[in-house]
């Protein structure tokens, strides 16, 4: 399948590093125009190098803004006024004892997990449905239906995107625009290379060696035996963007190793 974006932009939210910065790299390479969002200036640019490195002589630029709140989404908005492509990637997470999990850390993880996509789907929706093509994509997890016990903060986040990808597809039905969830699994992200560092120091090993023990220890339903790359889930990420995708929407589509014991995506 040979994937041509030449003419759209993309814009990924969150994608200074990660899953996000993967996608732009896989969307530039489609042939997109690329819009990279972080929180800060310097790793936005660094985030723009990373992908004229990896794609020479892409259209990409960028916008730092903190998407957490509705004045950072307006930022964005203001910079980026229209889209062909939205993947709602921005995401934070981290284990925490439900007992401990105050209202303010509720509030973060729903404001920026959610509200930003909510946010920035209202603005950009419309528009794409008016020009008679789009592609919207919610970064949600295997975590928003296999719930883990130490994060349920963050697991019912990605089952809130669940359901608003599926709503936004409905509502968007018969207009060439499609609206779509990624699950991925346990995934070799910056974030969890750097969740894995005590347990690999602990047991002396490398932290891709790490990541395979969390794996069968935390997710033993797991097909894969082992964390997919940020690579692997950009490659589903940049299908639901496409125009072969064009069948595909409401979907839940996921990158997940098989970590969800299901027969049905």
């Amino acid at each position: 399948m040979l994937i041509d974006l030449s003419g759209k932009t993309a814009l990924v939210t969150g994608s200074s590093g990660g899953i996000g910065l993967a996608a732009a790299k896989g969307l530039a390479r489609a042939g997109a125009r690329v819009v990279v969002n972080g929180r800060d200036t310097e790793r936005v640019e660094t985030a723009i190098r990373a992908v004229l490195d990896a794609v020479p002589g892409s259209a990409v630029s960028g916008v730092a803004a903190d998407l957490a709140d509705a004045a950072g989404c307006d930022r964005l908005l203001q910079a980026v006024p229209q889209t062909d492509i939205l993947v709602n990637n921005l995401g934070i997470f981290g284990p925490k004892p439900f007992f401990e999990i105050d209202d303010a850390t509720w509030e973060r993880f729903f404001q920026v997990n959610v509200m930003s996509g909510v946010r920035l789907s209202r603005a950009y929706l419309p528009k794409m449905m008016e020009a008679g093509w789009g592609r919207v994509v919610f970064i949600s997890s295997e975590s928003g239906l296999n719930i883990p016990a130490d994060m349920i903060h963050y697991g019912f986040t990605k089952t809130a995107l669940l359901s608003l990808s599926r709503g936004l597809a409905k509502l968007a039905s018969g207009t060439g625009v499609t609206v779509n969830s990624v699950l991925p699994g346990p995934t070799m992200s910056e974030g969890v290379k750097d969740m894995l560092k005590d347990m690999a120091a602990e047991k002396g090993v490398s932290i891709e060696e790490a990541g395979e023990m969390f794996v069968k220890s935390e997710r033993p339903s797991s097909v894969l035996g082992r964390p997919a790359t940020v690579e692997e889930v950009a490659n589903m990420i940049v299908y639901a963007c496409s125009k072969e995708a064009s069948a595909t929407s409401g979907g839940a589509l996921r990158v997940d190793g098989g970590v969800v014991d299901s027969i049905v995506p």
